[in-house]
């Protein structure tokens, strides 16, 4: 382990943060003691976070009920407030959104016009009879006209849910056939990789079969006119055009809700069976992102962030959320690899983006091609660098400090869909230690306990959450007993959650994941996060991507290696050795696969991450429950009935 962290902020820029102002009101003198101080003492920093962050709405007089019950602690239970009021504050003439559709469309929303065409759309839901607890959906590329759809959802107190436009029929409706949305928003196309793919087609079909919904209404992907026979075609079909036409701006009339009203609906992510419906609340929602926007990433007003998401991933609905902190976000839609991957830092340059947020998995990419965007761009007002959806290896935080930029906070961040935001991540004012994610979030009372429910430092364990906090979610859309929430969460170690992270708490304070904890390799009855094994194995150039899995082997388990590699190489038994060897060298024997196997394609979720439950089913001959999940279910056949995995 190093010994000199990566980067330190300078006085100035700890004196200018955020949290340095909140640490002093708060009167604790780093962050080690703000954090203690946030856990012991839970409503006085909910309380300070609300008026910090300057929430709009009722707060009430009681900050928290049954406050040592999980679940069923109540927040704020007298509080009343909206999400979309908070989240539109300004009304002038600076920027709110901006849009790039790859390098072939280009828009921007101020916020005046944003906060104008919300008021349309809202009173266009209310006539079209959108109340109060409705469902709205959205099957949509990250256009600014869905965050305006979204807010204007939520302006009437009824709830948003959405996926991206590359999911089939029957992945969309295995998630909204769920929740019988009153109203479906989708687009007319999208991008990707420089080719245009339309939608309506898809729409059509699943209309036929989500009789709930009493408006489809079309949103426009660039200027150029709609195919109106098409759109007028669909069952219930408008242009956002025509919808939104009989309504002028006017002042918005904000729902007033509860604390714990539901805002959201996600997904998880569906491998293993239907999807979950995970519902989160109003209240929740925001004040968990205000706190993680400012005080942990030090997003400030006029601060222009970004995050490379689709709106199938929660990272969207964070991303949404920085308006409320005054930020400026960049949308971007398409392949992040367009202009041979420079794409996202042209966007940087041109938008003076201060906050890059993306995954793990593009920066090795964008690592392992070459790429030094410290030589060919500016990035200038670049402070922040955010990585999430699957462990940040140490290699790619040297990548990010030698070839991206070497003064920025690299922040590895990590929580999940379950509570639309982090349990662990950045701190704007300490230290960045190579391979470890710098802390635990305030007000979140983060442990690692072993196979016992023992409280365990500098050992690897599960990732638990021993009180409760905002954003837990609300409950499970048709779960009105709560049985199937208690069992995802509160089964293993009740009145406590167990989040299904593999992880260490650092001599640092700051966490390693090695994986999820229902992926971990267990050969002997020894304990192996995927993630030492990716380690090594995707530092070789040939390596593409890899995929490894436990495999169920003559009354043991061993552990098999899939590597998918450069265009034109073949797996030899050369490579097979280096790849062991390297593995054995920096980690211990129990580490080495058994076997090590060449795959043309990796499966992986929509949103990217590598699904290894799936492929260990398939490798066990057992059936992956909801293969529309994954973005290339295709790739799942070359796994399938491998004669090598028959055989010692």
């Amino acid at each position: 382990m190093s010994e000199k962290p990566l980067w330190t902020p300078s006085a100035e820029r700890v004196a200018r943060s955020l949290l340095a102002h909140f640490m002093r009101e708060a009167g604790q003198r780093d962050y080690a003691a703000l954090h203690r101080w946030s856990i012991e003492n839970r409503d006085a920093f909910w309380n300070l976070v609300w008026d910090f962050c300057a929430v709009r709405g009722a707060k009430g007089a009681i900050t928290l009920l049954d406050g040592d019950r999980m679940p069923g602690a109540r927040w704020f239970p007298e509080a009343r407030l909206n999400f979309a009021d908070n989240l539109l504050r300004a009304q002038d003439d600076s920027d709110a959104l901006v849009f790039w559709g790859e390098d072939k469309v280009r828009r921007r929303l101020s916020r005046r016009a944003l906060y104008d065409l919300v008021s349309r759309m809202a009173q266009a839901l209310a006539a079209a009879g959108v109340k109060k607890g409705d469902r709205v959906a959205g099957y949509l590329p990250n256009l600014p006209e869905s965050i305006a759809a979204t807010l204007a959802t939520a302006s009437l107190g009824a709830i948003w849910s959405s996926c991206s436009p590359d999911f089939g029929v029957q992945g969309v409706l295995d998630r909204f056939g769920q929740i019988e949305p009153k109203v479906l928003f989708c687009a007319d196309r999208y991008l990707y990789g420089g080719k245009e793919f339309t939608t309506l087609d898809k729409v059509g079909e699943i209309l036929h079969q989500l009789p709930s919904v009493k408006r489809c209404v079309v949103l426009p992907y660039d200027s150029a006119a709609a195919e109106r026979a098409a759109i007028e075609a669909l069952p219930n079909g408008v242009t956002l055009e025509d919808f939104i036409a009989p309504f002028t701006p006017a002042e918005i009339a904000f729902e007033a809700v509860a604390f714990d009203h539901p805002l959201y609906i996600l997904y998880s992510s569906g491998t293993t069976g239907v999807p979950k419906c995970i519902v989160h609340g109003t209240g929740g929602t925001l004040l968990q992102h205000l706190k993680e926007h400012q005080l942990q990433s030090d997003v400030q007003p006029g601060d222009r962030l970004f995050y490379f998401t689709t709106l199938g991933w929660m990272m969207w609905n964070w991303l949404v959320s920085g308006l409320a902190s005054g930020a400026t976000l960049l949308l971007y839609e398409g392949s992040p690899f367009v202009s041979r991957g420079r794409i996202v830092f042209d966007l940087a340059d041109a938008e003076g983006m201060t906050h890059l947020g993306t995954s793990a998995k593009y920066i090795d990419a964008i690592a392992k091609v070459g790429l030094e965007p410290q030589r060919t761009h500016r990035l200038a007002a670049l402070r922040s660098v955010l990585s999430t959806g699957s462990p940040l290896m140490p290699e790619g935080f040297d990548y990010v400090y030698q070839k991206l930029k070497a003064d920025v906070c690299l922040s590895s961040i990590s929580g999940g869909t379950d509570i639309v935001s982090c349990f662990v991540l950045g701190n704007p004012i300490g230290p960045v230690w190579r391979g470890e994610i710098q802390a635990p979030g305030l007000g979140m009372a983060i442990e690692v306990f072993d196979e016992n429910g023992k409280s365990v430092v500098g050992e690897k364990g599960e990732l638990v959450c021993t009180k409760p906090f905002p954003s837990m979610p609300v409950g499970f859309w048709n779960d009105p007993d709560g049985a199937k929430y208690r069992a995802a969460y509160f089964e293993k170690f009740p009145n406590v959650w167990r989040h299904g992270d593999w992880c260490e708490i650092t001599r640092h304070g700051g966490m390693i994941i090695y994986g999820r904890s229902d992926a971990v390799l267990n050969p002997g009855g020894v304990r192996i996060g995927t993630a030492e094994i990716y380690r090594q194995v995707e530092a070789f150039d040939e390596v593409v991507e890899a995929i490894v899995i436990g495999q169920e082997w003559e009354g043991d388990v061993r552990v098999v290696l899939f590597v998918k590699l450069r265009e034109g190489v073949v797996l030899d038994d050369a490579l097979i050795v280096r790849i062991k060897k390297r593995i054995r060298d920096n980690t211990t024997p129990r580490h080495v696969p058994a076997k090590v196997l060449q795959v043309a394609d990796i499966p992986r979720t929509k949103s990217g991450k590598i699904v290894e439950l799936a492929v260990r089913d398939v490798v066990h001959g057992r059936a992956v429950k909801n293969v529309e999940a994954l973005a290339n279910p295709e790739a799942l056949e070359h796994f399938r009935g491998r004669r090598e995995l028959a055989t010692a």
